[in-house]
């Protein structure tokens, strides 16, 4: 069922359009008395969920009873990254999700569909775990709101993924990770029908449909002028939602390349940025538009960690970047990368696969400590001077030697492929 849908290539919806739209779906919904909202977290900052979810306080107000920001397995949002996206609800309104306790287990999809649609790859079982407040809260309406981007797990990012990873539980999200990374990413990247799709969708079709989840799905894009503006809104209970949006979201954040890239330097928000486990974005973001032997050059002030999670940080520092024939042997023969798959899929994404060659530029790890991960090492303030991202433009800039580059300002808003590379 669509409620809303309103969106093209050249759209540039206002505040006021986005709140009637809005408003407009929730009226068609009825009157309800105990609502859940589930919208990202900081690192999907750029998608106006948090001003949706604004709109929505002042909607459904006291009925608006929990919000339940959709961390995965990120760490939980500061006050000051609360009062920046989400300015003006009142803090005792935000759960946090806890991805390794507070779960629910809805259902089990069988190790036979996860052989089918991995193509005999791999053969388990896969948990359909939501945080249990999605269950056991008593909401009369669940609001999953979020942005539709490509994306490097699911091929197209939120609807449902939203619920079973962004709510889900430890072994579901691993699992989903690794049938991605296995799969493979070129091949599932700005699509919208993908093995790790079809595992959540089978999961909402079988074991979900009693829930009373509305989707509100944004899609965002950058206009001339270079700012960030909603391109489209689509809200609805079901695929056909989710459909409408990924379609358009392949026509503003896909970037088709007539040839491939030599030199690829992208920039990486501090306020957004802080991990490679999120930073990698600038490795799989641009990986089919990178030519043999090329260079990506990640400018990251922000960079603190590797993996937001103590564990995954402790297996990236271990393991490091490597090809995916390299990985997969490895999750054969170590236990502790047997148990934690969505770093072992990590570890896939953020590899070149020896295609080219990865520089980062961090603020606070050191150059040992980026070398050790299989990463090339630049100092920080030295490459700010020499690629200043605020006298660089997104895509070809010529430098004043001569050099040729192709600038990316937010990797997290794209997908770039060479069209002979995107299979």
């Amino acid at each position: 069922m669509i409620l809303y849908a309103n969106g093209s290539e050249n759209t540039a919806l206002s505040p006021e359009q986005v709140k009637e739209g809005l408003y407009s779906a929730y009226d068609k919904l009825g009157v309800k008395n105990k609502v859940l909202a589930i919208p990202p977290d900081f690192t999907r900052f750029h998608s106006k969920a948090g001003e949706l979810t604004q709109y929505t306080y002042q909607y459904y107000k006291n009925k608006l009873t929990d919000i339940l920001p959709a961390l995965g397995t990120h760490f939980e949002m500061t006050e000051e990254e609360l009062n920046v996206m989400y300015k003006g609800i009142p803090k005792n309104l935000f759960r946090v999700h806890k991805w390794k306790e507070d779960l629910h287990t809805l259902g089990i999809v069988p190790s036979e569909f996860i052989s089918e649609v991995s193509e005999g790859k791999l053969n388990y079982e896969w948990p359909a775990q939501v945080n249990k407040l999605l269950v056991e809260g008593g909401h009369d309406l669940i609001l999953s709101l979020g942005q539709v981007v490509p994306h490097e797990v699911v091929g197209m990012a939120n609807y449902n993924k939203n619920i079973f990873v962004g709510t889900g539980g430890k072994e579901g999200i691993n699992k989903s990770h690794y049938l991605g990374a296995v799969y493979g990413m070129e091949r599932m990247m700005g699509r919208a029908d993908t093995p790790v799709r079809k595992v959540l969708n089978y999961a909402s079709d079988n074991f979900a449909k009693h829930l009373p989840i509305i989707y509100v799905l944004t899609v965002v894009g950058k206009d001339e002028n270079n700012k960030l503006v909603l391109r489209g809104l689509y809200i609805g209970d079901d695929f056909e939602c989710f459909k409408l949006a990924a379609e358009l979201s392949l026509k503003v954040n896909f970037i088709m390349l007539e040839k491939p890239l030599k030199k690829v330097v992208c920039y990486l928000d501090p306020h957004e940025f802080k991990s490679t486990w999120l930073g990698n974005k600038s490795v799989y973001r641009t990986r089919m538009a990178i030519e043999d032997d090329g260079e990506l050059i990640v400018l990251a002030p922000g960079l603190k960690e590797f993996g937001e999670d103590k564990g995954i940080d402790k297996l990236i520092r271990k393991y490091g970047y490597l090809t995916t024939p390299e990985i997969l042997k490895l999750v054969d023969e170590n236990e502790d990368l047997k148990n934690n798959l969505s770093a072992a899929a990590h570890l896939i994404h953020g590899s070149s696969e020896n295609r080219f060659t990865i520089t980062y530029c961090p603020g606070t790890i050191t150059k040992e400590e980026i070398e050790s991960v299989n990463f090339n090492y630049a100092p920080l303030d030295e490459m700010m001077i020499k690629y200043n991202p605020d006298k660089l433009k997104d895509g070809i800039n010529i430098m004043p030697d001569g050099e040729e580059l192709f600038y990316i300002s937010n990797p997290a808003l794209g997908l770039w492929a060479y069209k002979e590379r995107f299979i």
